[in-house]
């Protein structure tokens, strides 16, 4: 870790999940969080204006950037393809963003959740060239993506524009080799450019924590190190991982994690043969691989949550969960069911991990409607 030396550890407060309370991030809780972590002498926070159905952002402010000096923490912003329309709406999102964090500069501003037609758009409304100012101008310290999609087309936009200086891509023991993700070929493609490496959804979405109970007993056997551990460790063991975020939504989590990273141990080789066997048992289940980032949410006119009713179909197909159908039904009370879907696409169209969510919805009611 030598590329970015404000960064103070390889392990950073991916601010997408958050602790709650009655509806409601639980600022409290949060701040806890914060101050255990920087305690620990971490000090990397990422956010996105979208993340937290737009309270990310706010409850960062109060927080961290109202509560400790602007050289204590790193913060990571990023440009959302949802947040704006044309080239004209840039420059004044921009400056909410900093306003909303409470902060005067971005230590890290990504272009996010770049894939083929997302470049597209920011190709043309000169998204880049912005970031560029925005850092010339001392506003933003270092311009860099995040990624979905195969590793031909980030190839492309590492070869079309040499200026970034970090890509976030989706890295855990489950995509390492998945066709649709490929996050092994993903990695060597900023391997190639000589691009530090962030990690997202190193537990996808919360799947490698809490694996099915085959994987469970396969790890307690191994030792008393949490599976979280284990997916966490396997990414951050890669030459040129700068760092790996975790979303944490409670202080128990955040401890957890906490005491593996502080002083960093890659995999040995006996724990690698442990993921590799667990991962073959996760595989075998046909799980849907939604992150549960909720970019399809706020997309859907039906209000259907999806995320959650895709966490209950793989907690009935993985875990054999008894309790599932008790939370498809709390989660349809305020929105749509999977069997109300229209087919409109407008879901798919905004999916990071580029699933076929109609055919999956279709799936979900045959189970639980």
């Amino acid at each position: 870790m030598n590329k970015f030396p404000e960064i103070k550890k390889n392990f950073g407060f991916g601010c997408m999940r958050l602790p709650m309370k009655r509806g409601r991030i639980d600022i409290e809780t949060f701040s806890k969080m914060t101050d255990a972590f920087i305690e620990a002498g971490f000090n990397y926070f990422d956010t996105a204006k979208g993340y937290m159905d737009g309270k990310s952002e706010g409850a960062l402010k109060k927080a961290l950037t109202s509560r400790y000096p602007r050289d204590k923490f790193v913060l990571t912003d990023k440009l959302s393809t949802q947040c704006f329309k044309k080239e004209s709406d840039i420059p004044a999102l921009f400056e909410a963003q900093l306003r909303d964090c409470g902060v005067d500069y971005f230590d890290f501003y990504l272009m996010h959740a770049q894939d083929k037609s997302i470049y597209e758009k920011y190709t043309e409304t000169h998204a880049y060239e912005w970031a560029a100012r925005f850092k010339r101008e001392g506003k933003v310290k270092h311009i860099g993506i995040s990624f979905h999609d195969k590793a031909d087309v980030l190839d492309r936009i590492l070869t079309e524009h040499p200026e970034i200086e970090v890509v976030q891509i989706q890295f855990n023991y489950i995509d390492f080799d998945d066709l649709a993700v490929e996050s092994g070929k993903c990695y060597e493609v900023c391997r190639k450019h000589s691009k530090p490496v962030i990690v997202m959804e190193p537990v996808k979405g919360g799947s490698l924590a809490k694996v099915p109970e085959e994987a469970a007993k396969l790890f307690a056997a191994a030792g008393d190190a949490s599976p979280a551990s284990y997916a966490i460790r396997f990414a951050a063991g890669f030459e040129g991982v700068e760092m790996v975020l975790s979303g944490m939504s409670d202080m128990a989590m955040m401890l957890d994690n906490i005491s593996y990273m502080r002083d960093f141990r890659a995999l040995d080789e006996k724990e690698r043969e442990v993921v590799e066997k667990a991962k073959e048992i996760i595989k075998g289940l046909h799980t849907i691989p939604c992150t549960a980032c909720r970019y399809c949410t706020a997309h859907c006119p039906k209000k259907i949550s999806i995320p959650d009713l895709f966490a209950c179909m793989n907690a009935k197909t993985a875990f054999h969960d008894w309790n599932s159908n008790y939370y498809y039904n709390l989660h349809t009370i305020s929105g749509g069911k999977a069997g109300d879907c229209i087919g409109c696409g407008a879901c798919e169209r905004i999916c990071p991990q580029h699933l076929e969510i109609r055919k999956l919805l279709k799936q979900v009611s045959k189970v639980f409607d």
